[in-house]
């Protein structure tokens, strides 16, 4: 029997493990730190299941306690639903413990006939080459389901795990009798038992992914939603601001005619003082930059007030005569975002380094725009996105506008060496 002991041990072990792993993958908030959810997950896995194969007499019917006591366990580690935890175990029956003993027990069936269950030590028991076949198998299946959840980042619906669960039950009714016959009666199980819980277990899996695949495209949606609203927003806001500026602007030229004339008229110091105040104050309008869309002067406009503000040196040459093809949300949403990702990094740098340069225009027959920016080295990081906190929301600023660009058949890259960060964007002219 101490072979059986031992294989059995580390068939239990790997349960332990693999229950832990699949856990990590697919449950998202820990309440400790994940080496001790680790530990708690595999060493009270390990004891639960071995005590109740070696020191019981329950049979088959100890399935349904593991069951709920592997969902709690998932419970005291994670944060996450109880659906959450229940689909994982779940996940875990079918790829660690049901398809691969249904495998090696059909490939035994055909090996060994009516002789798979032999006498040891008087307790009927199934060979050791089951065992050893099924920890084979189970080294192929464990892998193809952390292949399956190691990249999983979204919540599953309730409704999809209610599939999943019913689809769950039927092959664990199969699995269940098929283990019955085998711990209780001691004797073979229907080979048709065994294919049917396998062709279920295959089931399972096939929905699974399905559903893993339905979380990813509505994940999606949704921040294709929040991109589009953002976007949205944004543009709204230059808009507004631009109805906003071509009324001060009206007032504008009066008040300076009316200024004028009244400093060719006054007689007193003060008063002549007073107007020449009032005249530098409007000055700003007189150095408009024009560059022939008017909601990319208004974006130059605030982004100029806000670098002089934080002390940096913004540079721009843009003409956009002619460039009539793109859509002024488009237009909103690459220089606005461009122009807020390089006076970020540049406010992170001593005032000597903040400088920012900006070119736009036709070149041969494309719309070319150029964006660079000094920037600290780890700025930016593998994904090209800039270093907030909430890489999430921030993340949007240059996939908004590479998808903007894309949308016009042009491209995007970006590079960042030696402490200069620059974006380049081509767009072929229609």
């Amino acid at each position: 029997m101490g072979l059986y002991y031992c294989l059995d041990f580390i068939i239990t072990l790997t349960d332990g493990i693999g229950l832990a792993v699949l856990g990590r993958c697919f449950l998202k908030t820990p309440r400790f730190s994940l080496k001790v959810c680790d530990c708690i997950i595999s060493i009270s896995s390990l004891l639960i299941a071995w005590g109740l194969t070696w020191f019981s007499e329950m049979g088959a019917y100890k399935m349904p306690l593991l069951f709920a006591f592997y969902v709690f366990l998932y419970k005291i580690c994670y944060r996450d639903c109880v659906y959450q935890a229940v689909t994982a175990v779940e996940l875990f029956y079918t790829a660690l413990v049901v398809l691969p003993e249904n495998i090696a027990t059909i490939l035994a069936t055909g090996l060994y006939g009516d002789t798979i269950i032999i006498l040891v030590e008087g307790n009927s028991i199934g060979r050791w080459e089951i065992y050893v076949m099924t920890l084979f198998f189970r080294i192929f299946t464990v892998w193809f389901a952390y292949m399956a959840v190691k990249n999983f980042q979204y919540k599953i619906k309730r409704e999809d795990s209610l599939v999943l669960t019913f689809l769950f039950l039927i092959t664990m009714s199969f699995y269940w009798i098929s283990t019955f016959n085998y711990l209780n009666l001691s004797k073979n199980s229907n080979l048709m038992i065994e294919i049917g819980s396998s062709g279920f277990s295959v089931a399972f899996f096939i929905l699974f992914l399905y559903s893993k695949n339905v979380s990813y495209l509505r994940e999606q949606a949704r921040q294709k939603q929040i991109t589009i609203d953002q976007m949205n927003r944004q543009f709204t806001y230059y808009r507004e601001k631009l109805k906003d500026e071509e009324r001060v602007r009206s007032v504008y030229h009066d008040m300076k005619n009316h200024l004028l004339v009244l400093q060719r008229q006054i007689d007193s110091r003060e008063t002549e003082k007073m107007v020449k105040n009032l005249l530098s104050q409007i000055e700003m309008y007189e150095d408009y930059v024009h560059t022939g869309s008017d909601i990319l002067d208004i974006i130059l406009k605030e982004k100029a007030e806000l670098a002089r503000e934080k002390q940096i040196a913004l540079s721009v040459t843009a003409d956009l005569g002619g460039i009539d093809f793109i859509q002024p949300l488009d237009i909103s949403t690459i220089f606005g975002n461009g122009l807020d990702n390089a006076i970020e990094a540049s406010e992170k740098l001593s005032t000597d380094r903040r400088v920012i340069l900006v070119k736009a225009g036709k070149l041969r027959d494309f719309f070319s725009v150029l964006i660079e920016n000094n920037c600290a080295q780890e700025y930016v990081n593998a994904k090209n996105r800039t270093a907030k906190q909430d890489d999430f929301l921030h993340g949007f600023g240059i996939p908004n506008m590479k998808q903007a660009v894309e949308t016009y058949g042009g491209q995007l890259t970006t590079k960042c060496e030696n402490g200069r960060f620059t974006l380049k964007i081509l767009i072929p002219i229609p």
